[in-house]
């Protein structure tokens, strides 16, 4: 539908920030994969929360359906799905980045850059911020991942010094 409707980027932008909504909120994640509420309630709910977030009318009606189906709990699975299967189609790679801290303008340029050169075709990067990693990145580009935080760096000393003694 929404390549019918030629709102492809729109639909994408709207998943992206509804998955950033649900990654960043534990009562959203907890509410949309909970079976103690009813359908209703459920949809009301989710769809309250994509008026107020402003996401477009084709993303809320397919929300709507999902939810009156019973089937929210699938849908981070489905938004994953969207965002992988429009990425293919359009020869893109999806590089998910994890840093302790976000990323500036600049900072993320230089990186999605990087990657291209890296992966020889268009690369769409995703951040997310995880303090736990103190310092550095974590990238992972398909089944690959490059591990460059200062909590890994850490583990391996940790290891090495274990050896030691």
């Amino acid at each position: 539908m929404a390549d019918a409707a030629q709102q492809l980027d729109a639909v994408a932008e709207d998943l992206r920030g509804l998955r950033q909504l649900m990654s960043e909120s534990d009562e959203l994640r907890r509410f949309i994969l909970s079976p103690i509420y009813g359908r209703d309630t459920q949809t009301k709910a989710i769809l309250a929360v994509l008026e107020a977030a402003k996401v477009g009318d084709l993303t809320r009606r397919f929300v709507g359906v999902i939810g009156q189906n019973g089937r929210l709990s699938a849908l981070p699975a489905m938004i994953e799905a969207f965002l992988d299967t429009l990425a293919r189609h359009r020869g893109e790679v999806t590089a998910r980045v994890s840093s302790a801290s976000a990323l500036s303008g600049a900072q993320l340029e230089s990186l999605t850059e990087s990657l291209r050169k890296a992966v020889g075709s268009k690369v769409v990067v995703e951040t997310d911020v995880d303090p736990e990693l103190i310092g550095g990145l974590v990238v992972r580009v398909g089944s690959r991942m490059f591990d460059a935080s200062l909590r890994m760096k850490l583990q391996k000393m940790q290891l090495a010094m274990k050896g030691v003694g």
